[in-house]
């Protein structure tokens, strides 16, 4: 796992860019403290920093080749890893292809010569990469299916630039005239939803290459983008007595994929919070590593930690066990350094305790395995069960169902049934939006002073559900969440606060053979009585300890209503509202009033929990004071750290 940026120009002038890339690349040396190096032509600039995992004395970047007489031809700068390019190695071998080299990302530039853009669907990993192709004189960009690895695009009259991280990007807009405007439409969904949605980002000019994507740039025109991936979760019935089948082919899979992940030339251990998803991923890799250390994170208040539950699961499993405890006062001074890792805001709280254990585990190890994807693949989230829940509703005639949806409306706020009746007599479109949402429309005309009604969340997920009509209600919302929940929070984080650690995070639920297994499940082996996961579950009962398997997750959760309302946060909470030069676009006297309501509420035990919402507001504040007014030094480091672990 690395850092890429990359530079194409308009008019063959791109050596006049060289040292703004030079420049550039400390932005991101967390990425790739092992290794640095540009290479350039009359047309393309390549920057890299790289953390050596396979081929580490080798597979420089970025690195060239060419087929016999054309010596030289590509140019690559890849970000991630390929999990099957020992079987592509040896395909392309007996085709009649030389390597230079034992690493995974010549794979990919000979796969290219020979499949072309097709490529992308041979590669088995995740993955963000540029390849120059001199004689075509294009290039080519592209992401993994899911978009676990990030790629930042800006166009300006000068070219086009790419790259890992955004604020590499920015660090060059002087060089490439590239106007560094917010974008309003964007910060009303981040407030909205929590995140930004792909592509965009808080600034207008700058946008993400979507997960699935490729682009094709030629000089002076701007990128020409494709989707190569859709998922269709193509849901086949599975004949009675046939189950068994299946659980045993989710089980192969996973077994493969962690299999393949473990492949490294460094140690590799595993995160661990005591569920299903990384318990099962653990006791896998300990096959591969006998000496396997696993970690995790909590906090001393009750209720709030995994750390009981996840020794235990690495005591069944045999694993030695390393845990980070994050205080109140830890979190809050590691919240700037962690906003200016992500690039742009994430308003999850979890993001905190990953960005300790990441750092315990750097100590250790130079990878880990994760859990990620196992909910959005195989049915997980406990909100799935709604539509089986709403279903009566749907024999009801619409006059009817109006009528409810109106007496749901009128019933105080609170009242057993309201709910019910609100979402029941709703679409789905209408209803869900994803796996987070902090503020309805109303609420956001309250705290920003530029949002329009056109701007609410259904901008962002009316397209997605749009690809899904034809779907079960519940493979529909498993849909939605691949295309926003999981790759605007879950995969942002997983990605930003691991590598901001210099460590790589590898997620075997997000591997293209698991995909291929858990798509085709009919909804009940996703939900079944009640219980999520239920073909996971099953295809796991002789892989995890039978404790495990229907333990409820917590994740890595965190006790920001108590802490906001406390003597943990209250105050420092206060502090960054008031300092914040965001009046422009926030009404600074609306949060302090959710503030103090706030915690009212949580201290009488009556009254609205503003957790995710002032949460949400005081992470674009932060970011703002870091990014925009310059007021907030995030005090990085450049830490260095052993090539060989």
């Amino acid at each position: 796992m690395c850092g890429l940026l990359g530079f194409i120009s308009a008019d063959g002038s791109a050596s006049q860019y060289v040292s703004a890339v030079e420049q550039a690349l400390p932005c991101m040396h967390h990425r790739g403290p092992d290794d640095s190096g540009t290479w350039s032509d009359d047309s393309v600039v390549f920057g890299f920093n790289r953390l050596s995992i396979i081929d580490i004395a080798h597979s420089h970047q970025p690195l060239q080749w060419g087929p016999e007489g054309q010596a030289n031809r590509y140019s690559l700068a890849f970000n991630g890893e390929i999990y099957n390019y020992v079987e592509l190695r040896e395909e392309l071998q007996a085709a009649g292809y030389t390597f230079n080299t034992e690493g995974d990302g010549e794979t990919i530039v000979v796969g290219f010569h020979h499949w072309g853009k097709d490529v992308v669907n041979h590669l088995r990993g995740m993955f963000a990469f540029g390849i120059w192709d001199a004689s075509e004189q294009q290039l080519f960009i592209a992401r993994d299916q899911f978009g676990i690895k990030p790629m930042y695009v800006a166009t300006t009259a000068a070219g086009t630039v790419f790259a890992s991280e955004k604020k590499c990007i920015l660090s060059m807009a002087d060089a490439l005239g590239l106007d560094t405007e917010l974008d309003l439409r964007a910060l009303a969904h981040y407030t909205d939803l929590q995140y930004v949605p792909e592509p965009e980002s808080l600034h207008k000019s700058i946008r993400r290459l979507e997960s699935g994507s490729y682009a094709v740039i030629k000089p002076g025109q701007s990128p020409q983008e494709s989707r190569w991936f859709e998922p269709r979760f193509p849901v086949r019935k599975v004949a009675a007595g046939d189950e068994d089948k299946v659980f045993q082919k989710i089980a192969e899979a996973l077994e493969d994929s962690v299999a393949k992940h473990m492949r490294a030339d460094v140690t590799v251990g595993s995160f661990l919070s005591g569920g299903i998803d990384s318990t099962a991923i653990a006791t896998l890799a300990k096959r591969h590593n006998p000496d396997l250390l696993t970690f995790t994170t909590g906090f001393e208040r009750e209720g709030y930690s995994e750390v009981d539950v996840a020794a235990e699961s690495a005591a069944a499993i045999g694993a030695e066990h390393i845990v980070k405890v994050v205080s109140p006062e830890e979190y809050a001074a590691a919240v700037p350094k962690i906003i200016w890792y992500l690039d742009d805001p994430v308003a999850d709280p979890s993001l905190v305790p990953l960005y300790f254990v990441a750092a315990e585990a750097r100590k250790h190890v130079k990878v880990v395995l994760s859990g990620e994807g196992a909910d959005e693949l195989f049915g997980g989230y406990t909100i799935y069960k709604e539509p089986l829940s709403l279903a009566p509703f749907e024999k009801i005639p619409s006059p009817i169902n109006r009528v409810l949806g109106k007496l749901g409306d009128a019933l105080p706020e609170g009242m057993r049934g309201k709910s019910l009746l609100q979402r029941g007599t709703m679409r789905m479109e209408d209803r869900y939006y994803g796996n987070a949402r902090s503020f309805n429309y109303q609420q956001l005309e309250r705290v920003l002073r530029h949002v329009r009604p056109e701007w609410d969340h259904r901008e962002v997920t009316a397209p997605i559900y749009a690809k899904s009509q034809d779907m079960d209600p519940v493979v529909r919302m498993q849909h939605l969440d691949l295309f926003t929940w999981m790759r605007g929070d879950i995969l942002v984080k997983a990605d930003k606060i691991t590598m901001a650690n210099s460590l790589e995070l590898r997620v075997p639920f997000l591997d293209k053979v698991v995909f291929e297994a858990a798509e085709t499940l009919p909804v009940d082996m996703k939900i079944s009585h009640g219980t999520t996961k239920y073909a996971l579950r099953k295809a796991m009962e002789r892989i995890v300890p039978a404790h495990v398997l229907h333990r409820k997750k917590l994740g890595f959760p965190v006790p920001m209503r108590h802490w906001l309302a406390g003597d943990e946060l209250y105050g420092w909470a206060r502090e960054n509202i008031e300092a914040s030069e965001t009046d422009y676009l926030i009404d600074k006297a609306e949060v302090l009033k959710m503030l103090d309501e706030h915690r009212v509420a949580m201290n009488s035990g009556s009254g609205p929990d503003h957790s995710r919402r002032l949460w949400t507001l005081i992470a674009f504040m932060i970011w703002h004071g870091i990014f925009v007014e310059k007021r907030i030094d995030p005090q990085i480091d450049q830490r260095d750290y052993p090539v060989q672990l």
